[in-house]
């Protein structure tokens, strides 16, 4: 373990001059009285800041007002209302059931976070101003593990609005970030609350001190993720133990001393074969610097002439004697600036430095994201460091170095990107073979990193070269410039906050929180298309029971219980419910929820939460979405308001369910219709009908294959064969997955769909996100919800299938359920949304913890591969094998939808197969390109033309 004694004093050598390295860390510096403000504002001062419980000593309360005291001015400056006092009223809330993101640090760190959490996740943004409004307590069944209570804190609200409150009783944290300070005090309190939590934590003192080692992490950083470094020479006493393992690095040379003293031969050796080696390149300059956790901020920064070697040997020498165990000495190369050229004749006087700063973000599937990057710029003989200067973006800083043309500033811009996110899957890796204990609990994780750059040239390239990992400077970096942009937010830059995807990933983190160990009862397990469901539950922690008619099923060995019980005879549900009721109790299962993605199974899942006292939306409006034609009629008659009502939404139709309804259907619906199973799914038996002879033996044809269960499991025979007629809408075709909670609507996604082959319906390509303009987009998705609350689905999560005519979005049907095939998958990889944890959520009673905006992280296009069109290509060129090789090296997606590839009249799609783009044009040439490689393009099967509204 990394020692956890307080600093010593800051130590600074008479050999140079005091310009200090860094400033101070998230609490400000640590132990004794908080510095002097430069507060200037008219708010109030007689507000609440005492918890109840709590004492605070005067020094410690000097903090918590001075914090109160920055945030207001925070708040301020950024035209942002002032925080308002509600703590004479404390918040009841549900402890233990709701999103609790805690933030324990400076506000003008985590301003950025705090306003996007107020944004994404309304009043669950909390940031906490003394360690004193926190408390542990031992985690119930978790030895060692504790569990983190608020009972005091600043909430955040959209719009920048903050309420000071008291939590009665205290709020569980779901989430907890803190300002790991340098100093004893403030610091140190926050690094043992963030010790060893049942939540997951975004930093951990552990892994701070690791991050605050230069000479680890530039060893980290060039052996793992390939990043440019400076050229360093590193005298070491006792390396840890992380740095005695490994190869050498390129340009990182690390000299291993067995001693602090009499090492003046050795030293003066290894600093003059460094100065005059080719790793120093152009450089002019060396810097001698402490390297250790104790060091990061205290230490003043010294520069020294290549040709100072006597100067920089007795440099080192006198810092030697400062090194305890596991503590460098670094001598490191200075990286000229970049020298852009200016348009015109060059200015007098110093050329510009550009420092350029960072943002990477965790997220899903451990996956970094650059979120944002910050420049500053300065003169060439004067050090650039956060605060002292003004922040700015890549593109105006490189202008004002002479470098404005579009193309370079867009090679700079992936080159940090590049290496930004790099440094942090480096980091990922590292602490990926720690153990809980190294990294300061189970669930601590370093969830977003700063990264600082030079910009300097390298093979004549101009290339970013990694300085220093920080966390919060950058972050606040960050915020201040979008604090640049508060009152004009039109401008481009200012509308994809730094803090976005860090939020978005604490809220991902907190679901995962909120629902392990959950027990939950699932009605059907399906095919292999929801393979993913058990994978899934093992690493979100979830107790699952399977109800499921085939007792061989290979789900039945993956979950806590199986019950055997046949669900396919829905027109005994009501009584199939309360026989399954009885032996849930009988078992003694104590459920948190109970939920099914299977269609069959949804109105019998309805029933028997009824029965159970679970939540789940209203069987009625179950047996609604799940009738075809009751679906369109009902909407119908639903004319608002409030308007728009979802009667502009439906579609003319009639029940089908003999001869006699077809003769009277084909007088009611304008021809050419569409024909389809009541409670079919996955398009089989839908057909375009020209005319009234078409209807008729279109459902003659139904009536004969398709009786009952036994001939085509799983797309609802058993709810009976029956059918019917409505209306053929010309337009484009559309897929909207919602999340909805209590009648309000949390997310929504949509897709698009290629055009089908006539006169049949099965899906042939589809892509996401949609490639519709804004306002369209907006109108599917209030059409899907309006329809959705029409038939009274109030809670869970729902696959809308639209088409966009001329007129605005109509519906074709609503499944109550998510989304099938492919989407689930695509969802979750393009927004790190799992529809499959929503709806567990929600099953749960419990709010899904979801971004307010999920943005997509690039594009998806895709095709289905049918076996009556692709059975040779299937079984060779594309073999599942071949396919899901190429999938596993990241050159396509690959989701089977069919366990046998056998070929017939009424089939569903075999599999999936979808590239990824940055943009859509992009991902649609990748797959044709494939798809033609493949041999799944072709004159039967025209993937060009599938693809056609796709651009």
């Amino acid at each position: 373990m990394l020692s956890l004694d307080p600093l010593g004093p800051a130590w600074d050598c008479p050999l140079a001059s005091k310009d200090l390295e860094e400033e101070e860390g998230p609490w400000g510096g640590g132990a004794g009285l908080p510095p002097p403000g430069c507060f200037s504002g008219s708010w109030r001062h007689d507000v609440g800041l005492d918890c109840k419980g709590s004492l605070e000593e005067a020094e410690a309360r000097a903090w918590t007002v001075y914090h109160y005291s920055l945030l207001q001015s925070c708040l301020q400056q950024a035209g942002l209302p002032e925080t308002q006092d509600r703590s004479q009223v404390p918040r009841t809330g549900c402890p233990g059931a709701e999103v609790t993101l805690c933030i324990l640090g400076s506000p003008s760190t985590f301003l950025s976070v705090l306003l996007e959490g107020g944004v994404q996740s309304p009043g669950n943004m909390l940031l906490c101003l003394s360690p004193a409004w926190l408390t542990k307590v031992p985690a119930p069944g978790q030895p060692g593990e504790s569990a983190l209570l608020v009972s005091k804190a600043v909430s955040f609200y959209p719009g920048g609005l903050t309420f000071l409150d008291d939590f009665v009783p205290p709020r569980r944290a779901t989430y907890f970030l803190a300002g790991l300070g340098l100093g004893p005090g403030r610091g140190r309190e926050a690094a043992e609350l963030a010790r060893d939590l049942t939540c997951p934590t975004g930093a951990s003192a552990e892994l701070a001190r690791l991050l605050e080692d230069r000479l680890l992490t530039r060893r980290l950083l060039a052996q793992q993720g390939g990043v440019a470094v400076p050229a360093t020479l590193a005298f070491t006493y006792k390396p840890p133990a992380l740095l005695r393992v490994g190869d050498a690095s390129p340009g990182l040379r690390l000299v291993e001393l067995s001693g602090k003293e009499g090492q003046e031969t050795l030293v003066k050796e290894e600093v003059e074969a460094f100065l005059h080696s080719e790793a120093l390149g152009d450089a002019l300059q060396v810097a001698v610097k402490l390297s250790g956790w104790r060091w990061r901020g205290r230490q003043a920064l010294r520069l020294y002439s290549q040709k100072e070697l006597g100067t920089v040997v007795d440099m080192v020498l006198a810092l030697l004697e400062k090194l305890e165990e596991e503590e460098s000495v670094l001598v490191e190369a200075v990286c000229p600036p970049a020298q852009l050229p200016f348009p015109g004749s060059p200015p007098p006087g110093p050329e510009l430095a550009v420092r350029i700063c960072a943002v990477v973000c965790r997220t899903q599937g451990d996956r970094p994201l650059l979120s944002k990057v910050v420049c500053s710029v300065g003169r060439e003989d004067r050090p650039l460091r956060h605060r002292s200067s003004l922040p700015q973006t890549l593109e105006v800083a490189l202008a004002r170095c002479g470098l404005g043309e579009a193309t370079q500033v867009a090679v700079v811009r992936r080159r940090v990107k590049a290496a930004a996110e790099a440094a942090l899957a480096a980091v990922l890796a590292l602490e990926a073979g720690l153990s809980a204990e190294q990294r300061g609990g189970r669930r601590a994780r370093t969830d977003f990193l700063g990264v600082d750059f030079a910009l300097t040239v390298a093979d004549r390239a101009l290339t970013p070269v990694a300085l220093e990992l920080n966390c919060g400077l950058c972050l606040e970096a960050c915020g201040a410039l979008e604090g640049l942009w508060a009152a004009q937010r039109s401008q481009p830059a200012a509308r994809e906050a730094a803090a976005a995807p860090l939020v978005e990933t604490m809220l991902r983190r907190s679901a995962h929180c909120l629902m392990e160990g959950k027990q939950l009862l699932l009605i059907g397990a399906g095919g292999v298309s929801k393979k993913f469901v058990w994978e899934a539950a093992r690493d979100y922690g979830l107790k699952l029971h399977l109800v499921e008619s085939d007792p061989n099923h290979f789900a039945s060995q993956l979950v806590q219980t199986f019950i055997h019980f046949d669900v396919t005879e829905h027109r005994r549900d009501e009584e199939n419910a309360r026989l399954l009721a009885e032996l849930v109790r009988a078992r003694g299962l104590q459920l948190d929820g109970c939920f099914s993605y299977w269609d069959d199974c949804l109105v019998l899942t309805a029933l028997l939460c009824q029965e159970l006292g679970l939540p789940c939306s209203p069987p009625a409006a179950m047996r609604l979405a799940k009738q075809k034609s009751c679906t369109q009629l009902h909407l119908l008659r639903c004319h608002g308001p409030p308007w728009p009502a979802p009667s502009l939404h439906a579609v003319p139709c009639c029940p089908l369910e003999s001869e006699a309804d077809v003769e009277r259907a084909v007088h009611q619906v304008p021809l050419p219709g569409v024909m389809k199973l009541e409670f079919g799914a996955g398009a089989v038996g839908v057909r375009l009908v020209e005319d009234a002879p078409q209807c008729h033996e279109h459902f003659s044809r139904i009536t004969r294959d398709l009786q009952g269960e036994a001939d085509h499991p799983g797309i609802g025979l058993g709810w009976g064969n029956a059918m019917l007629l409505m209306e053929f809408i010309e337009g484009t075709e559309h897929d909207v997955d919602l999340v909805v909670y209590g009648g309000r609507l949390l997310a929504a996604f949509v897709s698009d769909n290629g055009p089908t082959r006539l006169p049949g319906f099965t899906e042939t390509a589809a892509c996401m996100p949609t490639g519709l303009a804004p306002e369209q987009e907006a109108q599917l998705v209030q059409a899907a919800f309006r329809c959705c609350l029409g038939c009274g689905l109030l809670d869970g999560v729902f696959n809308v299938e639209l088409k966009l005519t001329r007129a605005g979005p109509k519906l074709i049907e609503i499944n109550p359920r998510m989304g099938g095939f492919y989407l689930r998958d695509w969802i979750l990889e393009l927004y790190g949304v799992d529809l499959l944890l929503a709806a567990a959520m929600v099953a749960c009673g419990l709010r899904p913890a979801l971004p307010s905006h999920p943005r997509a992280r690039g594009h998806l296009v895709g095709v289905m591969c049918l076996a009556s069109q692709h059975l040779q290509t299937l079984s060779s060129t594309a073999s599942r094998e071949t396919l899901q090789a190429l999938h596993d090296q990241g050159l396509l997606r690959f989701n089977l939808l069919e366990e046998v590839l056998v070929p017939g009249e009424y089939e569903e799609p075999y599999c999936s197969v979808a590239c990824a783009g940055p943009s859509l044009a992009e991902a649609r040439l990748r797959l044709l390109g494939l798809c033609q490689g493949l041999g799944i393009d072709g004159p039967h099967y025209p993937v060009a033309h599938f693809l056609s509204h796709f651009k």
